[in-house]
């Protein structure tokens, strides 16, 4: 696990804030398998109080065989760290939602009621599951994810929250690219929907990379698999013109944070990216009113 203060480009690694705990896994994706944080937060007296809920993971619908040690990993964090685990009762990953912290949260048709995942379940039952256990209030729906996401289209290589109610968002220019009809059916998805007071949500949008491809299939290469860190937004790139686009665009949207962009190339042959390597453990808080 890794503490990222969001130190300037090109400043030495701060050993002392990285701890290396072995433990072992099926896969390296641990957005997905790993354990969603939830904080109680504390009004005055109050002590705050943090779970960490434990969702069924059955290897992105049964394609990649075993996977029980990955399935593992939220006992495992717990029996180290020693931080309440509720188990949630449902094949959920974590890079099939993200969530504004006001309510609201935002996920896919493709992934979430693919019958691969949770086949005794219909949509009303998926979404109560995700009100009780995120306390979530409004779910705000897309369709279909990007060519070669192996994962059913999950939503980080779509849509993000950048603020409660900033969502960013890929396009493809090319109208010949297989993405370009999905991502302009989510756009015009997302320009419709509105957050919990009638308004819109602004919508912001990011460039997809050239595409990118090995034996002959097509990678899911996006920048949308971007991780917000503490001080800092850590962004795939691809070694293509999109990048720069990409990096200045996340600079407006974060303006309190540096964008450090890590070459992802290698990663994307592994059909995953920066957001899918990383699960954060926020910090409790305390507010005294």
């Amino acid at each position: 696990m890794i503490n990222l203060a969001g130190a300037p480009q090109g400043e030495a690694v701060r050993m002392d804030r990285i701890a290396l705990l072995p433990i072992p896994t099926n896969d390296s994706w641990i957005r997905d398998y790993g354990p969603i944080f939830l904080n109680r937060i504390a009004h005055g007296r109050g002590a705050p109080r943090q779970i960490a809920l434990d969702w069924r993971f059955n290897s992105w619908g049964g394609k990649y065989g075993a996977c029980d040690l990955d399935d593992a990993v939220p006992q495992r964090l717990a029996e180290h760290y020693g931080f309440e685990v509720v188990e949630a009762g449902m094949v959920l990953e974590g890079g099939s939602l993200d969530v504004n912290g006001e309510g609201a949260l935002l996920t896919t048709e493709s992934c979430l009621l693919n019958r691969n995942r949770n086949p005794s379940m219909n949509r009303e039952e998926i979404e109560e599951h995700l009100r009780v256990y995120l306390g979530i209030e409004q779910i705000l729906w897309l369709g279909d994810g990007i060519a070669g996401d192996d994962t059913d289209g999950h939503v980080d290589d779509l849509a993000r929250f950048a603020a409660a109610n900033t969502i960013v968002t890929v396009i493809e220019q090319d109208p010949a690219d297989v993405n370009y009809q999905p991502l302009q059916d989510n756009l015009s998805r997302l320009r419709a929907m509105r957050n919990r007071r009638g308004e819109p949500f602004t919508i912001a949008t990011l460039p997809m990379p050239a595409p990118l491809y090995y034996d002959g299939v097509r990678l899911p290469a996006s920048y949308a698999n971007f991780y917000i860190a503490n001080g800092a937004v850590l962004m795939p790139s691809f070694g293509c013109a999109a990048d720069a686009v990409a990096q200045a665009t996340l600079a407006e949207l974060f303006p309190g944070r540096c964008i450090i962009a890590i070459p992802s190339g290698d990663l994307v042959w592994g059909l995953g990216a920066i957001h899918c390597l990383t699960q954060q453990h926020p910090a409790l808080t305390r507010i005294v009113r």
